[in-house]
């Protein structure tokens, strides 16, 4: 559905040229609604902020934004997917560093960490929303944290089959324990947001690998993978 904010700007030009500056000018007024929403939303509250004094903030009209989004809700929806699908992205692009397939479980898991971090925090305001505005407001809200926690049980119980195929973790259903682990993960960043980003980055990092390789059975000390290796080395004595 083609909009403008002015559908008299480009009267009179060629019928290619119209539809291209109108598809810019509208990707533009889109991300000037995300980026005032996100101002709002961390400084006001979702609760708080109305969708009458994002479109004043941000010099739209009304209309103009519900030819964007369905609602406030879907406004949230869309800052919240930017935010994890960044996070998703770093993750999965992390597994194309060099000598990571066959690195041990605490390398890789380290790489994960590391990237879904640096990718997640690289803006204070976005993660604030995704981590702390965008809890408990709906269930329609929910239901959409509920998918992606779902794509993430999947990785991580991935993951964790993986250690234990190398040796390195303990042979169980980990379903459950990741559903936890992505509730501490979650609560993490949400700290660190709450803090206004004053706790180190890299600190946050740190515990959330200690976190992970805590919730497989990996020993948290030196040598990865040697304190289940010899657990099993004595039960095969």
């Amino acid at each position: 559905m083609e909009s403008t904010d002015d559908p008299a700007g480009v009267a009179g030009g060629p019928r290619g040229a119209e539809s291209g500056t109108g598809h810019v000018r509208r990707a533009l007024r889109r991300e000037r609604l995300l980026t005032t929403a996100t101002d709002l939303f961390t400084t006001r509250g979702y609760v708080g902020t109305s969708i009458e004094r994002i479109c004043a903030t941000a010099h739209v009209s009304i209309r103009a934004f519900y030819q964007e989004f369905e609602g406030r809700e879907a406004l949230l929806i869309a800052l919240h997917n930017q935010v994890a699908r960044d996070g998703m992205e770093a993750t999965l692009a992390s597994l194309d560093g060099a000598g990571i397939d066959e690195a041990d479980t605490r390398t890789r898991v380290t790489a994960l960490v590391r990237a879904y971090v640096g990718a997640v925090t690289a803006d204070l305001a976005s993660a604030k929303v995704a981590f702390v505005e965008v809890i408990g407001v709906n269930r329609a809200v929910e239901d959409h944290r509920v998918v992606w926690r779902s794509l993430w049980t999947d990785f991580l119980t991935g993951e964790a089959d993986r250690a234990v195929g190398r040796g390195e973790a303990m042979a169980r259903d980990y379903t459950l324990a990741m559903v936890a682990l992505i509730g501490a993960i979650n609560e993490l960043i949400a700290h660190w947001a709450r803090s206004g980003g004053t706790v180190p980055r890299e600190v946050v990092a740190d515990e959330m690998i200690q976190q992970v390789l805590a919730t497989i059975g990996h020993p948290t000390g030196p040598g990865p993978g040697a304190g289940v290796r010899a657990v099993r080395a004595d039960e095969g004595a």
